[in-house]
């Protein structure tokens, strides 16, 4: 009788099946690790983890942070942070010292989040909460709504309490640097203003005189040029000198030049 030469390796290979299939489960279940394992969303599923306690924890820590990130206001912000809820499908093991920290470059900064890490308990978890972080302080505001392109005056400014996490740029404190300049946007009445929501000042027009300034590590070198083109903040304008010579450098004040050495 005949017989096809692979019969006999058949039950080999459903064997290595089986060990390949078993393999392949245990891989996954290692990769969930223990009491973390997503389970079926149901209410208050953190409740096990953020505590009366901790939550007021936290939330004091958090506020502590976002101080100090406010160093320049010089104490006089007001902080409130909201925290958010975890994942409800986690399934965290019991921990008796949970650690807090910041993830990454984040910082307590309007909406953000905030790490947790189980130091102390029979499974080491780490997970991240979401916080929302107001830093409420004083700023020059709008009392009148200006359209794009209005030109700031001081019958347009006014001071009041603002958050200033609730946007990534600094709010404008002094109205000194408000007056004469430009907006980029329309704004409304009681907006807080922002560098963004600024043209760039315009230092001088060319044709003007300016101070063209050689800086170095402990000294400057000044001189008197002729600018060849409108100074606008921050951009490299050219300028001749009373010798002819052309440099360049950046237009940083009123009819005032930098060129770095």
């Amino acid at each position: 009788m005949f017989r096809n030469p692979a019969l006999p390796f058949a039950p080999a290979r459903r064997c290595r099946a089986r060990r390949a299939i078993t393999l392949v489960a245990a891989l996954v279940t290692s990769l969930v690790a223990p009491g973390m394992a997503a389970a079926a969303p149901g209410p208050d599923a953190d409740s096990g983890v953020i505590t009366t306690d901790l939550a007021r924890t936290l939330a004091s820590w958090t506020s502590e942070q976002a101080h100090a990130g406010a160093a320049a206001a010089a104490g006089s912000v007001r902080v409130e942070v909201q925290l958010g809820r975890l994942d409800p499908r986690l399934r965290l093991a019991p921990c008796a010292r949970i650690e807090p920290y910041l993830p990454g470059n984040s910082r307590p900064w309007g909406r953000t989040r905030v790490g947790l890490r189980c130091v102390d308990g029979p499974t080491r978890w780490n997970v991240f909460l979401p916080v929302q972080v107001q830093v409420f302080g004083p700023a020059t505001v709008l009392n009148t709504p200006l359209p794009a392109g209005a030109e700031i005056l001081p019958e347009h400014l006014t001071e009041a309490e603002v958050d200033w996490a609730d946007g990534r740029q600094p709010v404008v404190t002094d109205p000194e640097q408000l007056i004469g300049r430009r907006l980029t946007r329309a704004l409304s009445a009681g907006e807080p203003l922002r560098a963004t929501d600024l043209q760039r000042a315009v230092w001088f027009q060319a044709g003007d005189t300016v101070k063209l300034v050689a800086v170095g590590p402990g000294f400057e070198v000044s001189a008197q040029g002729q600018a060849l083109a409108r100074g606008i903040d921050g951009q490299t304008v050219r300028v001749r000198t009373a010798g002819g010579r052309i440099v360049s450098g950046t237009a940083v004040a009123e009819r005032r030049v930098e060129m770095p050495l």
